[in-house]
């Protein structure tokens, strides 16, 4: 090979210096020992760390970050609708008929006619009775005004005639307080006519 050798001992070919191991031998420094202890103890680290990597592989995304598929609308079972019979009516009793003329109703108000505070001449038993909010018992008389909640629809008696009560003109209606069936005007809140104990 054609080339030159320098003092040192390095043979250079084209350019190019070629290693002389006994020259290299020669010249670099041997390790010391500590040096070497680093070296191993970097060694056990890293084979370490890459066992450790081969036994927890990287783990899959969290299930929350993944989207939660919409499960579509579970459709509801209906029973068919159960045939309807006709029915007669009670057994033991018949039961009372409109009378003729319950709603004919007076188109004109005598109030002389009307203006009664009566007893009862029969009680009757249709649940419990509620009063008004805020407002204490109170024994009222034809002429006096009852207040609206006294005589709102909740209290009023639309079939006054299962209890013989007069039929109402126009403008009139039979409300409950307690155990008291009062006629009263619903524009006015006028009472003219009582029934007191119609209920118990």
């Amino acid at each position: 090979m054609i080339g030159l050798r320098d003092m040192s001992g390095n043979f250079w070919a084209a350019g190019a210096l070629i290693w002389n191991p006994q020259i290299m031998e020669k010249q670099m420094p041997q390790p010391s020992p500590v040096t070497l202890a680093l070296a191993g103890a970097l060694a056990v680290l890293a084979t370490g760390a890459g066992a450790q990597d081969r036994d927890h592989p990287a783990s899959a995304p969290h299930p929350a970050s993944a989207p939660h598929p919409v499960s579509a609308p579970h459709a509801v079972v209906r029973p068919p609708p159960r045939q309807s019979e006709p029915f007669s009516g009670p057994r033991a009793y018949t039961p009372p008929a409109e009378p003729k003329g319950w709603n004919a109703r007076p188109a004109k108000v005598e109030k002389p006619v009307y203006q009664h505070n009566y007893k009862a001449p029969r009680v009757f038993h249709i649940g419990v009775y509620h009063r008004p909010y805020g407002w204490q018992p109170h024994r009222w008389a034809f002429g006096q005004v009852l207040p609206r909640a006294y005589w709102a629809a909740s209290y009023i008696l639309a079939d006054y005639w299962l209890f013989g009560f007069e039929t109402p003109p126009f403008g009139y209606e039979w409300v409950r307080d307690d155990d008291d069936a009062i006629l009263v005007n619903t524009t006015t809140g006028e009472i003219l006519q009582v029934e007191y104990g119609a209920f118990g």
